[in-house]
């Protein structure tokens, strides 16, 4: 799962590269932001879940729970950002997220 974190980082990333070229700075802050929502939530869940397994197994119930917490503080982030950020491009924005929470695909093709 850190394997999948460390994807969606570099993804958000190109994104963020790719939002600059299109729509200057502010487009590339949303980017970079927008997938920073989907990355930083999964990073703790994933981080909790490596840690459930170390101390005697994952149990289901840690999961939802996590999964919970993960789909809270992704709507969260997102709310802070569109509420911080004045000069938010929503367009990149979404883009930087979808790309973040679709990227597992590449991992996918490489096998």
């Amino acid at each position: 799962m850190l394997r999948l974190v460390s994807l969606q980082l570099i993804a958000t990333m190109v994104a963020g590269v790719l939002a600059a070229l299109l729509g200057g700075w502010p487009a590339m802050f949303s980017a970079v932001l927008g997938g920073l929502c989907c990355v930083v939530p999964n990073g703790i869940m994933a981080l909790r879940l490596f840690a459930s397994t170390k101390t005697g197994g994952a149990n289901p119930l840690t999961f939802f729970f996590w999964e919970f917490i993960k789909i809270g503080l992704t709507l969260a982030l997102l709310g802070a950002t569109a509420y911080l950020y004045r000069d938010l491009n929503w367009l990149a924005l979404l883009a930087g997220f979808i790309v973040a929470l679709k990227s597992y695909i590449f991992l996918l093709f490489r096998h």
